[in-house]
């Protein structure tokens, strides 16, 4: 596996898909293994990337933390997938009766924050609450409002700011000491793109994200910084769901609310290969980040590159893209 894994990732950088990865994988009794390739940038003395090297995981983080703290509050009780929206902000409009389940399998349409992000956050969260949905509930389309207003709503409930919570509930009792919003040390970060002639680096790619993040504020669409070791110390917690151990309470909603794709994505081809599970789930970001975990086949994969480097290829959105194929290369090479 790892000679495999090995000549498809240095394909991969000769092809100019990312400079450089970290993959890890992991299964249900602990085995893992992190295997490390390329450079920060394509400049050629660039730095090597390390086992702890931090990556921005994009969105990621609509998964870890947002919607597997939402999911342990429905399992606590404190919420309930059915509430509406409105419960908790009632000053959304047009919000056409959407509930959490709805929020979380993202069947509402909202805002594109893409366009706000010359707004402050305030003058962005009003035309959120303003604008409200377009349309009642239907079929699931991907955007990054029902996120965002997810994040608040943990927010209000727990009385806490999103990123205390993660921490708090997930990356403390996890081990997950390198995961934040906002990373001190940016040396340990390569830099995602160069817009305007200025590099992004530790801070968080995406645009709307980063007006929230420069005042210290995390939101719940983007903006989380993480290795592939913290991050198979939560995959692992997922596998091991099920048995007697400290992480159960916590990890059991999660692992059952992800394989019905409450806030994850159900594993497909275009990313997740074609060995999975008929449960597995998992989570793209766009920066060039990925996790699948197979509960079924006791394994999980963790994969981070800043494929948006120098800047983002002009197909960055297709599922036809460079780096799911790369995904999706990993994945078959790891699960068959």
């Amino acid at each position: 596996m790892h000679k495999e894994i090995q000549a498809r990732a240095e394909r991969a950088i000769q092809e100019k898909v990312f400079p450089g990865c970290v993959i890890g994988v992991v299964r249900k009794m602990g085995e893992r293994e992190v295997i490390l390739f390329g450079n920060f940038t394509y400049e050629a003395d660039s730095q090597k990337v390390a086992e702890d090297t931090v990556y921005d995981l994009a969105s990621i983080t609509k998964s870890v933390p947002v919607a597997s703290l939402v999911l342990t509050s429905v399992g606590e009780g404190r919420l309930r997938l059915e509430d509406a929206v409105v419960k908790y902000l009632p000053e959304l409009k047009n919000d056409y009766g959407a509930t959490i389940e709805d929020l979380l399998t993202y069947r509402v349409r909202g805002t594109r924050l893409s366009i706000l992000q010359n707004k402050t956050p305030d003058e962005i969260l009003r035309s959120v609450f303003e604008h409200g949905f377009e349309a009642p509930t239907g079929k699931a389309s991907y955007s990054n409002a029902p996120a965002l207003l997810l994040g608040i709503i943990l927010e209000r409930v727990m009385g806490e700011p999103l990123d205390h919570l993660a921490q708090q509930q997930l990356f403390e009792p996890l081990k997950m000491r390198d995961t934040s919003f906002f990373p001190s040390d940016i040396s340990r970060i390569p830099p995602t793109e160069i817009v305007g002639g200025m590099e992004i680096r530790g801070v968080v790619h995406d645009e709307s994200a980063r007006v929230f993040a420069l005042r210290r504020r995390a939101v719940g669409h983007a903006g989380l910084f993480s290795t592939v070791p913290d991050i198979l110390n939560f995959l692992e917690a997922l596998l091991r769901s099920r048995d007697d151990g400290d992480t159960i309470s916590i990890m059991s909603p999660i692992a059952d609310g992800a394989q019905r794709g409450l806030g994850w994505q159900r594993a497909e081809p275009w990313f997740a290969g074609s060995h999975t599970g008929r449960h597995a789930f998992g989570k793209t970001g766009f920066t060039g980040t990925s996790v699948l975990c197979d509960v079924e086949r006791e394994r999980a994969l963790i994969i981070l590159s800043n494929r948006t480097y120098p800047t983002r290829p002009p197909n960055a959105a297709s599922i036809h893209s460079a780096i799911n194929t790369f995904r999706a290369d990993i994945a078959d090479i790891f699960l068959r």
